[in-house]
């Protein structure tokens, strides 16, 4: 058995870092199955302009089948050449008799074949991807509507801001989610196109069929036909790249915000659970948030081969020297780790556990502190906001300094007390009172990724 260079592959490891479904699809049994399956779409292409016999075309397609490839051939062969493409055409060749064979490739280049049928893997992979952010939307939206009207403590410079509520939070994680979706759908319109350009990416070897062909191509595979052969204009490729990556970073900051309130001394809300979930080899007591810790370190990982697909935008002339080939290096890590990452999330955000009592009594824990923008907020109208606000930031300097509520220090100041009855008190006492637009906000939220399909 071959050791693993990544996690990302690794038998033991692999379940944590990325899903068995992606795997697949970047497997090299997938990929030289779609290099098959362009040979074959190219072969019908040219059979529908008259350049291939139409049962030349059939006996190619019928043979393009990853059970007349042998693995180990084109491993040997990729070694000395380079890529895969030359020993896949002999076996192909091989598979479908002398009189079909003659007629494979025609006019074609290897990164004609390797491109397209990456284009075809990226389509599936892209799919994968897109479902499982609308499942993770679903889910936060589930949480947003079931805690939209419950308080807890904002924060800001992780310390107390204003009250908001657990709601807003979960919709905040979900709102990036349906623009995501909208950018995966704008990408694959830009990316799920074929490359045919034969040598040089002017399928001069074709003469006048080349157009056609390349028209017929893409229907073939249900891909767009690009304006030319992007042989070295990458940036629809390096772009896929960059929205996963916007996706991770999203994931990342839903997972980073759980990891700081599940910490024991903030402790509102919790990680699914089982006897096993989350264990340490040494302290029995543990819950370890370990769904984000995963999320976080995938999307790391997927933001940390962006540049590689940013710099292999770089091409000379009309092939790379070395740019091409290092895609190959990211693009699969890409897709498997963001599809690892939000398989955790689509969990995460479904089984989190959420302790509104928690989170009222962290909200009680400044003794009237987070209330201070809301006492403000009352003074205002007789004192004017700057005045309210130096007032009542010396009664915060009071309360810290001995101790003592925030009501009773601003109540020791004789003016200000007098501008407050104990109405306006209670009411600027009451994180619920001093939600703002909270609920409204999630209701946007929601509303947005009910809609999503």
């Amino acid at each position: 058995m071959l050791m693993s260079a990544s996690p990302v592959d690794s038998e033991i490891l692999g379940s944590l870092f990325g899903t068995d479904e992606m795997r697949a699809i970047f497997s090299d049994r997938a990929q030289l199955s779609a290099m098959l399956e362009v040979e074959a779409a190219l072969a019908r292409a040219q059979a529908s302009v008259g350049m291939v016999p139409r049962e030349a075309a059939d006996r190619i397609t019928a043979a393009a089948t990853i059970k007349n490839l042998s693995l180990e051939k084109i491993a040997a062969s990729t070694r000395t050449v380079g890529y895969t493409v030359v020993e896949l055409i002999a076996e192909l060749g091989a598979a479908c008799g002398d009189d079909a064979a003659r007629y494979i490739h025609l006019g074609a280049t290897t990164q004609d074949i390797v491109d397209t049928a990456l284009v075809l893997q990226m389509r599936r992979g892209l799919a994968a991807i897109r479902r499982d952010v609308i499942a993770t939307a679903q889910a936060l939206a589930g949480q947003a509507r079931r805690y939209r009207d419950t308080p807890m403590a904002a924060r800001t410079h992780l310390q107390h801001a204003v009250p908001t509520t657990f709601g807003l939070k979960c919709a905040t994680w979900a709102a990036p989610l349906p623009v995501h979706v909208e950018r995966l759908d704008q990408v694959s319109s830009r990316v799920m196109v074929v490359q045919f350009g034969g040598a040089a990416g002017t399928l001069a070897a074709l003469g006048e069929n080349g157009l056609a062909v390349a028209s017929a191509l893409a229907r073939e595979l249900d891909l767009g036909a690009p304006d030319l052969p992007w042989h070295v204009t990458r940036d629809s490729v390096a772009e896929t790249a960059g929205i996963l990556a916007l996706i991770c970073g999203s994931l990342s900051k839903f997972a980073s915000d759980v990891v700081l309130l599940s910490q024991t001394e903030v402790a509102e809300i919790s990680e699914p659970h089982t006897s096993r979930t989350g264990i340490s080899s040494t302290m029995p007591q543990k819950r370890n948030p370990i769904l984000s810790e995963y999320i976080i370190a995938a999307s790391r990982g997927v933001h940390a081969a962006v540049p590689i697909m940013l710099s292999a935008m770089t091409q000379e002339h009309e092939r790379a020297t070395g740019a091409w080939q290092s895609e190959s290096l990211a693009i699969p890590q890409v897709f498997t780790l963001t599809a690892g990452a939000l398989a955790r999330a689509v969990n995460l955000a479904a089984g989190m556990i959420a302790d509104p009592e928690r989170m009222r009594r962290n909200l009680d824990a400044t003794r009237g502190m987070i209330m201070a923008e809301a006492i403000v907020a009352a003074l205002s109208p007789s004192m004017g906001r700057a005045a309210a606000h130096h007032a009542v930031s010396r009664a915060c300097d009071l309360a810290v300094a001995e101790d003592l509520p925030l009501i009773e220090a601003v109540t020791r100041n004789l003016e200000l007390a007098s501008r407050l009855s104990s109405e306006t008190i209670q009411r600027a006492l009451d994180p619920s009172a001093h939600l703002g637009a909270a609920g409204g906000f999630v209701d946007r939220v929601v509303t947005r990724i009910a809609a999503l399909n």
